[in-house]
């Protein structure tokens, strides 16, 4: 069985900043990518970033320059650094990981909660 758990939400000031963080745990043979999306209340679920194992990044053309990706393969976690935060970033941020195990399956996180104040 594979978790991923996050943390690392909360309730900010618009231009502040928040760290998350997403760690897979149970048997896992490797990770490969892994991503962060959010979904904001009556609007689909829609990706943020993502990032291989080997560290190629993608992020969505909302968030370019103020998030940043990033991952500890031996810790088998994956990071959201997000700065100059928005209103519109307001929304239920989701982990999710490409997980090679018994079974290869995609993983989701069970969701955190960011708040951006005007």
């Amino acid at each position: 069985q594979v978790q991923l758990v996050e943390s690392g939400g909360g309730l900010v000031q618009a231009g502040g900043s928040l760290r998350l963080s997403c760690a897979a745990s149970g048997t896992i043979f490797s990770i490969n990518t892994m991503g962060w999306y959010r979904q904001a209340p009556g609007k689909q679920r829609e990706l943020v970033a993502t990032i291989s194992r080997g560290g190629s990044t993608n992020y969505a053309d909302s968030v370019k320059g103020r998030f940043t990706i990033s991952r500890d393969n031996a810790e088998n976690t994956v990071y959201l650094q997000m700065t100059s935060l928005k209103p519109e970033d307001t929304a239920v941020y989701y982990c999710n990981a490409h997980v090679v195990a018994v079974i290869t399956f995609s993983y989701w996180g069970q969701g955190t909660q960011v708040t951006v104040s005007s």
